[in-house]
């Protein structure tokens, strides 16, 4: 039995110990976005700081659509675009670490329901390739199937299918491994390849697999809110302060391409991850340290690795991973430095709003970057 002097004691070592495992509450970042918006006349603005893998800060400010009064809030969600493209490689990873795929997988292998009818020279196409734009193919469908998609008849898997085969079918438009090609499609025949690995859809997958294991509660896919309402913020066409509200996304199939949306602090979960800030799952980390090295490396000669652009800066201590996201009325970017487990994440409810994002994230890392090493 512990004298109560001891007991006094580790009490107070106990609570000292539970203080300090606390983090402190985010910064709130309204104050740096507020001015950066009415600049560059966007509607809102919202950024995410993670400093040693933790969310730091966090703000927004503006509205959820032009000509109603409803501001946004700490807790909306934000169209994150080409953002997913990170997600979709994240988790195809859990699939290559469960022995279902290599990196070296090809479509042929991957699609055999598809493989006899491939052309030659695409059949050799791998995984890794797909998600590094380095499989040869086209930006997106042809025309004439990208505008059946807006209206396809069939599911999501059954259209992805679809892309697959007609993309698949002919000729790579380079040779497969020899040329960046930024290409939508080849994410969502990624995504297709996952769906047969997985056995359910893609957007299934990456809520089991990905979503619920980093606690991503306020997550979706496509528009957030609803046609009806300002619940959440809308997406705008450009026009400065006329710019135009719009409730529209491309087509659902695109998803592993770009689709999901997301609170900024869940987005913050998944931008952790890829700092190093791994939770277990089953008594396993969610993904090994090597895998994680394995997305965030490009191939030779390149500077795409899987879902994310590579780049250095001095204070990084280490390579940067940065993706920008816009379905034409959203835009977001992301700035991560997993050698100095710092990131910033920012988002705004209008299209081509680069610059005012690319303001936000500089001062966001003029404040907040670790000292150069």
């Amino acid at each position: 039995m512990c004298a109560p002097r001891a007991v006094l004691v580790l009490a107070a070592f106990q609570m000292a110990v539970g203080l300090r495992a606390q983090s402190p509450p985010a910064e709130d970042l309204a104050g740096l976005l507020a001015p950066i918006r009415e600049r560059h006349e966007v509607p809102a603005l919202g950024a995410a700081v993670l400093v040693d893998g933790e969310l730091r800060a966090l703000g927004v400010t503006g509205i959820r659509r032009i000509g109603h009064d409803e501001p946004v809030t700490a807790d909306d969600l934000w169209h994150l675009g080409s953002c997913t493209k990170a997600m979709t490689a994240t988790l195809l990873a859990r699939q290559v670490e469960a022995g279902r795929l290599a990196w070296t997988t090809t479509v042929a292998d991957a699609l055999p329901d598809l493989a006899a009818k491939m052309h030659g020279d695409a059949r050799p196409i791998t995984l890794a390739q797909l998600l590094q734009h380095r499989a040869g193919l086209p930006g997106q469908p042809p025309d004439a199937l990208w505008r059946e998609l807006f209206r396809y008849a069939g599911t999501d898997q059954e259209a992805r299918t679809e892309v697959a085969a007609a993309l698949l079918g002919v000729a790579p438009e380079a040779a497969p491994g020899t040329r960046f090609l930024y290409s939508n499609a080849s994410y969502m025949i990624a995504g297709a390849i996952a769906e047969r690995v997985g056995g359910q859809p893609w957007d299934g997958l990456l809520r089991a697999q990905l979503f619920a294991p980093l606690g991503m509660d306020r997550v979706g896919f496509g528009p957030p809110g609803s046609r009806a309402a300002t619940e959440q913020p809308w997406g705008h066409r450009p026009g400065g302060k006329s710019a135009v509200p719009v409730f529209a996304d491309n087509p659902p199939s695109l998803g592993p391409a770009g689709t999901v949306h997301a609170s900024l602090r869940d987005w913050a979960k998944f931008a952790a991850l890829h700092l190093g800030v791994v939770p277990e799952v089953d008594g396993a980390p969610l993904l090994r340290a090597e895998t994680l090295a394995a997305l965030h490396a490009p191939p030779d000669g390149g500077d795409y690795a899987f879902g994310w652009r590579v780049c250095r800066r001095p204070w990084a201590r280490g390579p940067i991973l940065t993706h920008a996201g816009s379905n034409t009325m959203w835009y977001c970017v992301a700035w991560l430095a997993p050698g100095a487990k710092f990131g910033v994440l920012v988002t705004c409810n209008q299209g081509e709003a680069g610059a005012a994002c690319d303001a936000v994230a500089a001062a966001c890392i003029e404040r907040f970057r670790p000292a150069a090493k």
